[in-house]
């Protein structure tokens, strides 16, 4: 059996498409823009508080329900 032979690496089409590069071996990964990294993390947290004022709104509906249920359940257990 043949060892196995490295694969050549593609060429994009354009510069744009290419991976930005390490220039050293324990350098760290190409990072976000600054300005994509705010966007993300500006939109991540406007749905962190959506979905708790969701919730938090869930949870009142539901105290009210069960308050409101035991009130009538105690009114109607008088008559």
């Amino acid at each position: 059996m043949e060892p196995l032979k490295p694969k050549k690496a593609a060429t994009s089409k354009t510069p744009s498409q290419k991976l930005a590069r390490r220039t050293q071996p324990d350098s760290p990964a190409p990072s976000l823009s600054e300005d994509l990294h705010t966007r993300i993390a500006t939109r991540a947290l406007e749905i962190y508080e959506q979905r708790i004022r969701q919730g938090a709104l869930d949870d009142w509906l539901q105290a009210e329900r069960e308050i409101l249920t035991e009130k009538r359940a105690k009114r109607s257990s008088k008559f």
